[in-house]
Order: structure tokens, then C-alpha cells, then sequence
């Protein structure tokens, strides 16, 4: 399902995987009317912006097929916010 792009929006493609045991969609568009005109937004809620579209297709793969090393990171960033609690 593609999400609704507003009039300057160009929508140049999507990821499908998981992240935090859920499955996660990223869909990456093209904005000429912003500054950095390339971003990808996820269906978790996170998006980063980038002036270049080689920014965008490397981290947008990785968000939703993280490494054994990004699994790690978010286990422990989990671990210590509900540790804080």
C-alpha cells in the first residue's frame, strides 16, 4: 500500500522487512521543494532526510534488515530503558 504523497512528492521506492520484532515498510519519496529533498519514512514512525539519493537506499535497506549488530544495540537500548523505569 502506498501512502498518500502530497502534489511535490515523488514516490521512488520501498523496502519491506522487520526491525524490533515487527514488520516494518519504508517508503522512500523525492521532495524538490525541501531542502534535502530525498527521505524515507517507516511505518514505525522514524525517517531521516538526505540532499543526495545515495543516502537514502543504504540506510532505508538497513533499517528494516538490520545486522546482528543493530539487533544487539536495539536489545540493549531496550534493556536499559526499561531498566530506568
Amino acid at each position: 500500500m502506498k501512502p498518500q504523497l502530497e502534489q511535490t512528492e515523488f514516490w521512488v521506492g520501498a523496502f519491506h522487512g522487520s526491525h524490533d520484532g515487527t514488520t516494518a515498510t519504508v517508503t522512500a519519496t523525492r521532495d524538490d521543494t525541501r531542502p534535502q529533498p530525498f527521505v524515507w519514512t517507516c511505518t514505525c514512525g522514524a525517517s531521516r532526510s538526505f540532499p543526495t539519493e545515495q543516502g537514502v537506499w543504504p540506510t532505508a535497506w538497513r533499517h528494516t534488515h538490520p545486522t546482528r549488530f543493530d539487533r544487539l544495540w536495539s536489545w540493549a537500548a531496550r534493556r536499559l530503558r526499561t531498566a530506568r523505569r
